[in-house]
């Protein structure tokens, strides 16, 4: 693990960020759906925040470190599931030091994230080869998709807010 890791598992605070694709645009909730939107004044962007999954079954891998994903000061957690054979994204009522604290995950709130130079990209645990996406289009909702670099983006540049 690198040091942020490492500081994160020691200190129990999470890292938090926020999240820009390729386009510019940024994260924000929208009738408790989260979008992707381009930045103005008039789009409040939310801050994520992560904590390492301390579940061993999670940590030997070749995909990147396991964390949890939350929307800061909101009590919702990102997660993926199954729906009539498609994974979606959702978000549930929950917090990631509950989802840290517990030492068996619980997987579909369990992503890799993987950094390659200056991006950061989120593949689900629950759903293998699935990546968290945002389209093209402005004001879509954030969703998954196993399509990389096609009308999806799913490379992100965080800034962090911690």
């Amino acid at each position: 693990m690198d040091t942020k890791d490492d500081h994160l598992l020691s200190s129990g605070i999470p890292y938090v960020f926020r999240i820009q694709d390729f386009n510019q645009q940024v994260l924000a909730l929208k009738n408790n759906t989260l979008i992707a939107t381009p930045h103005s004044d008039h789009v409040t962007p939310v801050f994520l925040e992560s904590m390492p999954c301390r579940d061993k079954e999670y940590l030997v891998t070749d995909k990147g470190t396991a964390i949890y994903l939350g929307i800061q000061n909101k009590e919702l957690c990102l997660f993926c599931e199954e729906s009539g054979g498609q994974p979606i994204l959702k978000m549930q009522g929950n917090n990631v030091m509950a989802l840290y604290s517990s030492v068996k995950a619980q997987k579909p709130f369990v992503f890799y994230q993987n950094q390659a130079n200056n991006t950061s990209t989120f593949e689900s645990a629950a759903c293998p080869g699935w990546f968290i996406c945002t389209s093209n289009e402005k004001d879509r909702p954030v969703t998954m998709t196993q399509n990389r670099g096609t009308k999806y983006n799913t490379d992100f540049y965080l800034t962090s807010m911690s």
